[in-house]
């Protein structure tokens, strides 16, 4: 029964997306007032405690993979708000696959907003093999979206972030009260959100967040095979 709810959920997923009824940029083109990020407000399902070191592992297409979330001591001003830089490094079957820069600030009222990324995708031999994904706001009519709401609730959706034909992210929350479990704790009142982009029709991946962590399981359910979880958190 779970899982024949889970496929409906994914089907309505799917047929919202095409329908474009989820996902309305909320976020998109808004104006960013750099007062508004003066006092900012801890995001507790998107934490930027400077030092903290999230690694997960998991497979694709029978792959192993393991990755690391790092959230730096730097920060880098972007439309006039001091974002935190966060590196994100993936290694498949011990090779770099992927690494990426994002930046991310919570303003005054809660919610964590999302700046831009510098992504690089790597061949065989460590050469990099694309840049596809990159963006930053403020450059090329790239504008900043919400990553997480400050009170993540069921039906919220939104933007994530928004670079057309480039960057298109979108979210959409389904549930803010379960329990995961991973190899790194148990974890309760537990946000469920599908997140897709109209650039890859059809691909939709499943994430939970929890409070202190962020996110803790992330895994495609519908598109691809990739699966993710959180396995140790460390402190710099």
């Amino acid at each position: 029964m779970r899982g024949r709810l889970l496929m409906l959920g994914i089907a309505a997923v799917l047929a919202a997306v095409a329908l474009g009824v989820v996902g309305r940029p909320h976020a998109a083109g808004a104006a960013i007032d750099p007062a508004n990020f003066d006092a900012p407000v801890a995001n507790p399902y998107f934490p930027l405690e400077p030092g903290t070191v999230s690694i997960y592992r998991g497979t694709e297409d029978g792959a192993r993979l393991v990755e690391h979330l790092i959230v730096t001591d730097r920060s880098e001003p972007i439309l006039g708000v001091d974002t935190v830089v966060v590196r994100d490094v993936l290694y498949e079957e011990g090779r770099l696959r992927e690494k990426t820069i994002d930046w991310y600030a919570n303003d005054d009222d809660g919610p964590t907003w999302y700046f831009g990324e510098a992504t690089a995708t790597y061949d065989r031999h460590g050469n990099v093999e694309s840049t596809e994904g990159s963006w930053r706001a403020g450059v090329d009519g790239a504008v900043p979206g919400i990553i997480m709401p400050a009170n993540p609730r069921p039906t919220d959706a939104y933007r994530q972030e928004f670079l057309r034909g480039h960057a298109e992210d979108q979210a959409w929350i389904v549930a803010n009260h379960e329990t995961a479990r991973t190899p790194a704790g148990i974890f309760r009142d537990v946000v469920r959100s599908y997140e897709w982009t109209r650039l890859e029709p059809g691909v939709v991946s499943l994430k939970r967040y929890a409070p202190g962590y962020g996110i803790v399981v992330e895994r495609d359910v519908a598109g691809g095979t990739e699966h993710l979880v959180l396995v140790e958190v460390r402190h710099r």
